[in-house]
């Protein structure tokens, strides 16, 4: 019998084009609320983005680095 996990993520997705104060700090707020929180940055082939999908990533990973319940992915349409 499978084991049945009581272990909470959230998913945070946006395509943080940059990532603001607000994101950073919705993020922060919901750390008490998850055991994980993916912040997942979307890629949108139709949308003309002000900055790169791996300096996206790379910001993100920056501000969050300290914070070991917090994964950086990326979704792709």
């Amino acid at each position: 019998m499978a084991k049945i996990s009581n272990v909470k993520i959230a998913v945070f997705p946006g395509s943080f084009d940059p990532i603001t104060l607000g994101h950073v700090n919705l993020v922060k707020r919901a750390l008490p609320l998850f055991d994980k929180i993916i912040v997942a940055v979307g890629v949108n082939s139709q949308k003309n983005n002000l900055f790169s999908l791996e300096k996206r990533l790379r910001w993100l990973r920056d501000v969050f680095s300290d914070e070991p319940k917090i994964e950086i992915a990326f979704l792709k349409d």
